[in-house]
C-alpha cells in the first residue's frame, strides 16, 4: 500500500524553531517537553547548530531558505496540518525565513480559522541585546500579527512597538497595542525589569478585557532557553483547555522547577528531567 492510500501522521503541533546537537533551547526543549506532556510534534528546524554560542567554538547555521521552505511545505503536503492543533514558532535565521513562514501561516489560517498559533518572537533580551539577524526586528511585526498568541520578553516587545517599555502600565499599554485581528493575548516575561522588586521577576498577562501581573522569585542560572520551556508549557495548558491565567502559571511553575534542578546540579543547560 503507497503512503498516499493511508492515514497522516497524527499531529498535534508543528514546532519551528532552532536546533541544536549539545543542549536545550528552541526545539531542542520544545519537543522533548511537549512529548513528555504526551503531545505528538512535527519539528521544523530553522537553525541547526552545534550548541549555543556562549561556548568557545559553535559549528552550524541557518537552514538554506530552499530547504526550510521545502520543509513547510513538504510538512503540508503530507497532511500533517490536517488535524494539528497548533503552530509553535521560536528563533528564526534570516528575516526570509519569517517572510516565508508568515505567508505558510498566512494560508494555514486561512483554511484552519481555530489553528492555535503561538508565537515567541525570539530577538534578543536587555542582558545580551540583539542576537539573530539584524533584519529580522523588521520581519517580525507581519508575523506576530498571524498569532493567536505572543510571547515576547520585555526587550522583544520593545522591539515589537518601536519604543522603551520600562513600567508594568507601559507594558500593558504596549502589549495592547498588538491585540486585534487574529491576535488575543499578549504574555510578557521578564517584563518592565526596572519596576520588577529586587530578586523577583514579573510576567504581565494582556488581553483585550484585562490584564494580570504575576510575580515570581528569579532563580539564578545561566542555562539558556528558559523562554522557548514557557512557551512550550503554556502552548500545552492553552491545549489541553486550562485558561491562560493557570497555563501560564503552570509555565512558570515548569520552568522554576527546571531551573532549580539546574542549579542544584551546577549544569550549564537546562537539566529537563
Amino acid at each position: 500500500m503507497r503512503p498516499a492510500d493511508l492515514a497522516p501522521l497524527p499531529v498535534d503541533v508543528v514546532s519551528v524553531q532552532s536546533h541544536v546537537c549539545y543542549g536545550c533551547v528552541g526545539n531542542s526543549v520544545a519537543v522533548p517537553t511537549l512529548q513528555a506532556l504526551g503531545l505528538n510534534v512535527v519539528p521544523v528546524p530553522t537553525v541547526y547548530l552545534s550548541n549555543v554560542p556562549q561556548y568557545d567554538t559553535l559549528s552550524g547555521g541557518a537552514i538554506p531558505q530552499e530547504w526550510f521552505e521545502g520543509f513547510l511545505a513538504d510538512v503540508e503536503r503530507r497532511g500533517a496540518l490536517r488535524h494539528a492543533r497548533a503552530v509553535l514558532t521560536g528563533y528564526l535565521g534570516t528575516p526570509r525565513q519569517a517572510t516565508a513562514l508568515t505567508a505558510w501561516l498566512e494560508r494555514m489560517v486561512a483554511a484552519r480559522p481555530e489553528l492555535l498559533v503561538v508565537v515567541d518572537p525570539v530577538m534578543g533580551d536587555r542582558d545580551s541585546g540583539l542576537y539573530v539577524h539584524a533584519g529580522l526586528p523588521q520581519a517580525m511585526p507581519a508575523l506576530a500579527r498571524v498569532a493567536t498568541g505572543l510571547t515576547p520578553n520585555a526587550f522583544e516587545l520593545e522591539r515589537l512597538v518601536g519604543r522603551p517599555v520600562t513600567t508594568v502600565s507601559e507594558t500593558v499599554a504596549a502589549a495592547g497595542e498588538l491585540l486585534g485581528g487574529r491576535t488575543r493575548w499578549v504574555v510578557v516575561t521578564s517584563a518592565a525589569p526596572p519596576a520588577a522588586p529586587p530578586g523577583e521577576t514579573m510576567v504581565v498577562v494582556v488581553t483585550a478585557d484585562s490584564h494580570q501581573v504575576v510575580t515570581h522569585e528569579v532563580v539564578a542560572s545561566a542555562a539558556k532557553g528558559t523562554g522557548d520551556l514557557f512557551s512550550a508549557v503554556l502552548l500545552h495548558g492553552l491545549l489541553a483547555g486550562t485558561d491562560l491565567a493557570a497555563a501560564v502559571g503552570a509555565a512558570h511553575e515548569r520552568v522554576a522547577a527546571v531551573l532549580e534542578r539546574t542549579s542544584r546540579l551546577g549544569c550549564a543547560e537546562l537539566v529537563l528531567s
